[in-house]
This record gives C-alpha cells, structure tokens and sequence, in this order.
C-alpha cells in the first residue's frame, strides 16, 4: 500500500476552498497523511492535538517530527529541566494521537552534522528506549551512515531495533547530502522527496532566507517515474509506503504529489468529504 502526503497543511493554497480556519480538513480531502512538523519547533499542547483529531477523518494519520531537543538541531537554552522531562512530555503528546489511531509514525530526523560514530549509535539506542511504545523512523542528514562500509550495518542496526527507515530523495551536495537508498527495514518505510535544489541545499551562512529557497525545486515527470520506480521496489518488502512531498518552497509540492497520485492511478478512502477536482486534467 501506498500513501502519499505533503509537509504541514497551512501552506498549500492549491488545497483550499474554505476558511484559513479549516485548512487541515480541506487538506485531509486531498491526502490521507500528514507530516505534523510544528512539534519540531515545540511540543504541542493537548488543546491542538485535540482539534486536529476532531478534524480529520477516523483513518487519517499524522507522521509527527520529533521535538528539536531531542534531535540535537536546538540551538540556545533547553526549556525543560531535563531530557527526561522532554521526553516524557514529548511522550504525553503523542498519546491521543496514537489512542485515536491516527498516528502513523514518528519522524526523528538528525542533523548533518549528526555522523556514523559510536555516541551517536548510542544515542539512539536511547531515543528507541525513550520512544519505545511507539513507531519511529530515523532519517539521516550525514552521507557517513551510508557509505560503502557502513551501509550494512545502519541498516541492520534500525531493524535490530525495530526503527522503520526513511528513504530520501535529496540534492547531492556535500556530506550533508544522504544518496537514495531503497531498503525497507521494517513493515513500514517513509520516503520524503525534499527536490533537488543543488545550489539552494546548504546554508550559505550570509542568508537569512535560506530556508525559504532550500526545498524550491517543481519534480518533472521523469523524476517522479523515478520516484515511482523506487516506491515499487520498496512495496516489494514493506507493506505500507509513506511518501511525503517536502518541497515546498514554491508551492510545488501538492502538485506533485497530486501528478504523482495519478501516475500510480491511486484512490485514496475515506478521505474527508470536500474533495473538489481542482487538478483534474492539469497533467
């Protein structure tokens, strides 16, 4: 099975035919996932998942980012104690989403500056004990994990320790770059399509909108055959494929996956009822 889905609902105005208020159930018309990014920047509160869960339908799932803190990208003070009192707040947040049933995955992405050595291979021994009553996928920023030898053994460790990996389709730029590698290491694998913005991928350091441009890049229809191409292999070994569309720096991502969605003649159920055929014929 194959889903497909964007990063966060409130940026996508493709998407939209009602109110800025309802732009999560016009988007869960559209997709049946989600990735829930806004707990990267901070944890959420109970009120927010809540609503969230009110507003989407009974089978939509959230892959929800890991808390900053967690991941080794915060920068300035800590506001909690503690890592534990992090990690169990961080843990606290997630319960009604997986009670609901609408909690795919959790995304824990490390930095690039996060490489293939043994603190780090313990680290996240940790972050598996401290998460363990839940479904994580790890994915990598530092090309080290995968080179030729350690490429084996990454892989082998995430499935030794139930983690699902996260397949990425990025520019090649640097160690900061991971290459592609179509291997499921559990019955789940996410596979998140951040473009191939080549010159807008690293952090010049003198521009404060870098961000803005990282993930500006629009998929042609041989990419996305592509794409296709490597979510086929990875249907051969895990029984459900997440693909999320990242690149969004432009608004291309909805596009995207939409093209995508009818290249592999997709229907999704259960979707809420809102659905308009906004992008039918636009292919």
């Amino acid at each position: 099975m194959i889903k497909i889905g964007l990063t966060g609902w409130g940026d996508h105005p493709d998407l939209y035919v009602s109110s800025p208020r309802e732009k999560l159930q016009d988007y869960s018309a559209h997709f049946p996932i989600v990735e829930l990014d806004a707990s990267f920047y901070a944890i959420q509160p109970q009120r927010n998942i809540e609503k969230w869960i009110r507003e989407t339908p009974d089978n939509f799932q959230f892959i929800v980012k890991a808390y900053q803190g967690m991941t080794g990208h915060l920068r300035g003070e800590n506001p909690f104690k503690s890592p534990e009192e992090m990690f169990e707040s961080y843990r606290q947040m997630l319960g009604p989403l997986k009670d609901a049933g609408k909690l795919a995955m959790v995304l824990v992405q490390f930095p690039p500056w996060f490489e293939c050595e043994k603190d780090n291979v313990q680290y996240m021994r940790r972050i598996r004990e401290e998460l363990k009553d839940f479904e994580v996928v790890i994915e990598f920023r530092h090309q080290s994990w995968y080179l030729p030898e350690y490429k084996d053994s990454t892989l082998q460790f995430l499935k030794d320790n139930n983690f699902h990996h996260s397949v990425c389709d990025e520019p090649q730029n640097g160690e900061g770059s991971i290459p592609v590698v179509p291997v499921a290491t559990s019955d789940k694998v996410l596979v998140r399509l951040h473009g191939r913005n080549f010159y807008g991928w690293k952090n010049p350091g003198n521009n404060e909108k870098w961000r803005e441009v990282r993930y500006l890049y629009d998929y042609n229809e041989q990419e996305l055959a592509y794409i296709q191409s490597v979510c086929e292999v990875l249907s051969k070994q895990a029984s459900e494929v997440l693909v999320v569309f990242n690149n969004n720096s432009g608004g291309h991502a909805a596009k995207n996956a939409k093209a995508f969605q009818q290249m592999l003649n997709i229907e999704f159920d259960g979707l809420a009822p809102k659905q308009l055929n906004l992008f039918e014929g636009d292919f």
